[in-house]
């Protein structure tokens, strides 16, 4: 399968929850409120795992940059399932593309920078995010 298609996947599958199933394709996507052409899927939110976790699929356009941030009180994990960039974890510089995990500890300076054909990303928070 290649990696746009799992994209595309994760982008319209599904969710099981223990009493319900969750249509990907029917949760919206919302621009970043702070960095410019980052799109987020809140997939997985705190209001379903009693606050422990959540995930979110995030869409990085050509050249974008989701610049310097840290979150205080989470744990990251980054999967990387399409595209190509880098990734800026404290003064670490790694490539990311299709198949790379991050693991980004909270109070810890990180930055993407996506590569001439966008990059998709799950990003996943213990605790939620949201």
């Amino acid at each position: 399968m290649e990696t746009k298609e799992i994209a595309a996947c994760m982008a319209n599958g599904t969710i099981t929850h223990r009493d319900r199933d969750d249509l990907t394709g029917q949760i919206q996507w919302h621009e970043h409120p702070t960095f410019k052409g980052v799109c987020l899927k809140h997939l997985i939110r705190g209001q379903d795992t009693d606050g422990t976790l959540s995930c979110h699929l995030v869409r990085i356009d050509p050249n974008a940059i989701l610049e310097e941030h840290i979150h205080e009180n989470q744990w990251e994990l980054h999967e990387v399932i399409a595209g190509e960039g880098t990734f800026i974890l404290g003064t670490r510089e790694t490539t990311y593309a299709p198949g790379h995990m991050s693991v980004i500890q909270k109070g810890l300076e990180h930055k993407v920078i996506a590569g001439k054909n966008g990059l998709v990303l799950l990003a996943k928070f213990c605790p939620a995010l949201l």
